[in-house]
This record gives structure tokens, C-alpha cells and sequence, in this order.
């Protein structure tokens, strides 16, 4: 099998030096293996994403010294496959509408509980307001999340490899940390055809990933993408979640953060070399 890995961006704002990294190590790994590194557009967001800042990233790329086989996954063109999965989904009665917005959500958790954990990787634990609710009720106003209890009760869990520095090892799945941790999943968001959850795992399968490489501040939502891939009989890859660049203030990097912007390097006459030494990458791969 060959070592496939992908670097997945959203162009909804320019990439920074965290991107940088974690694009620049995906590819590097992948050329030691002699593998394939993939380029996917995750612009399923049609409301943040724009043109320009995906064009930007391909600029961006390139700059680094990046390369990727021809044509690039955009997730806006999958919406079909996704309904699919979605549809298998429901098929299994795992699937329910929801149409609880934020301050509803925020209204049914009530006063927290000591001991009790209130965020997950997805968020705000869902309350279950709505799992009673019939899939033929759903209408355009609703999200449509998963039942996690029904969904651990449905699936042949299983662990997961990990090759980063901080999680190396075997990851086995804990049904009931899934149901209070995690909690009821959005696998659609309004006006979206989809959510990150439900699209990232049907794209890594059919892009054949073997090696998922991404951040650390991920690590905890791949139980949920494990979880998927045994309901969706679609395969598990290696992850290798890496650490995660940060400011002068220890705070990780985000896209409004434009003063470590790598078109902002570019601007300044930096080079693809300082860029990797300034993220403590090698100068070269091979």
C-alpha cells in the first residue's frame, strides 16, 4: 500500500505558519516514503469560502516548493457522495433532524454540573432536545446530528494507530466516554450538505489516505472519525497529529492572525528556507 497523506485547507482566510508546517511536514513524510501527498479543498462552508483565498493557497503552496497530482478534491463538488453517506446513516436509524440553535442549546444545558463535562471536540455537548425527533420531519432549517448512543451500540469499534510524538500508540474507542464526551454529533449543518466530521472521512477514504497528518488540537475528534469509518465500513488510516505553532503569547495561530501569514513572508522577501527554519522543519526532505 502506498503511503498517501493530504494536506485539506478552507479558503475562507490566508494560510499562516501553522499551515505551513503541518502542509510541509505531510509532504516531506510523504516523500521519505516514497508516497503521494494530495491537495483537498475543503470549501463546503459556499459562506466563508472564497475564490481568491483559494487561489492563494495553490500560490502559497507553490512558494514552499509543494506539489500535488492534478485535479484538486473541492469538497463543494461532493455534496452527492456525501448525501450517501448520510443516507447510510439513516438507514441504520442513527440519524436524527435538529433544530436547536445556539442559545437553545446553551438554555438546555443549565447550570453546569460539577464533574460533568460540558464541551466535547464538537463543541457544546448536545442535550438530546431533539433525538425523539422522526428523520421525515426534517426541514431546511435543521441540522441532522448522529444518535451517539445508538451509533456505539451499531458499530464494531476498534482502535486507532497513532504515529505522533505526543499520542504514539494504540487508541482504542470508549463507547461511554463517546456518549458523554462527545455527545450527538452535527453530520449536516444548516445550508451546508454536510459537516467536518461526515465529509473528512468520506474524502479520506475515497482519496485512498493512509496516513492522516494534522494537528494536535485534533487528536480528540478522531474518535469521532473512527467511530464513522466503522459505521460507514470505510477504512481507519494511521494518524500522526503533530504539534500545533504558537505566538509570542503561547495562543495557537489562526487565520485572523495575518501578521504570520506566509503571504505576508512572501511580501517581505522571506524565503521557503527561513519559513522551515522558522517552524523547525529540516531544509530538505531528500
Amino acid at each position: 500500500m502506498i503511503f498517501t497523506t493530504r494536506f485539506a485547507p478552507s479558503p475562507t482566510g490566508p494560510l499562516h505558519l501553522g499551515h505551513a508546517y503541518s502542509a510541509l511536514l505531510a509532504h516531506d513524510m510523504a516523500q521519505a516514503s516514497g508516497g503521494r501527498f494530495l491537495l483537498r479543498i475543503e470549501d463546503i462552508d459556499t459562506a466563508r469560502s472564497r475564490p481568491h483565498w483559494e487561489q492563494q493557497i495553490y500560490e502559497d503552496l507553490v512558494w514552499l516548493g509543494l506539489d500535488w497530482p492534478q485535479p484538486v478534491m473541492c469538497q463543494s463538488q461532493r455534496l452527492p457522495r456525501y448525501r450517501a453517506a448520510l443516507d447510510q446513516l439513516t438507514a441504520m436509524g442513527l440519524t436524527y433532524p435538529c433544530r436547536c440553535n445556539r442559545r437553545d442549546i446553551e438554555a438546555a444545558a443549565g447550570a453546569p454540573q460539577e464533574g460533568v463535562p460540558q464541551f466535547g471536540p464538537d463543541g457544546r455537548i448536545y442535550p438530546g432536545t431533539c433525538r425523539n425527533r422522526a428523520m421525515a420531519d426534517a426541514g431546511a432549517e435543521d441540522v441532522i446530528r448522529l444518535n451517539m448512543e445508538s451509533a456505539v451500540r451499531a458499530a464494531r469499534l476498534r482502535p486507532f494507530s497513532e504515529t505522533g510524538e505526543t499520542y504514539n500508540g494504540q487508541h482504542p474507542l470508549d463507547p461511554r466516554r463517546l456518549i458523554t464526551t462527545v455527545g450527538d454529533i452535527i453530520l449536516v449543518r444548516r445550508g451546508m450538505g454536510s459537516a467536518y466530521h461526515l465529509s473528512v472521512v468520506v474524502d479520506d477514504a475515497d482519496q485512498h489516505i493512509t496516513h492522516v497528518v494534522r494537528g494536535a488540537d485534533l487528536f480528540e475528534a478522531t474518535q469521532i472519525h473512527v467511530l464513522l469509518q466503522a459505521l460507514l465500513g470505510l477504512p481507519t488510516p494511521v494518524y500522526h497529529h503533530h504539534p500545533l505553532i504558537r505566538d509570542d503569547q503561547g495562543k495557537r495561530l489562526a487565520k485572523r492572525d495575518d501578521a504570520r501569514a506566509i503571504a505576508k513572508y512572501r511580501r517581505e522577501g522571506v524565503t521557503p528556507l527561513d519559513i522551515r527554519a522558522m517552524i523547525g522543519l529540516p531544509a530538505s526532505s531528500g
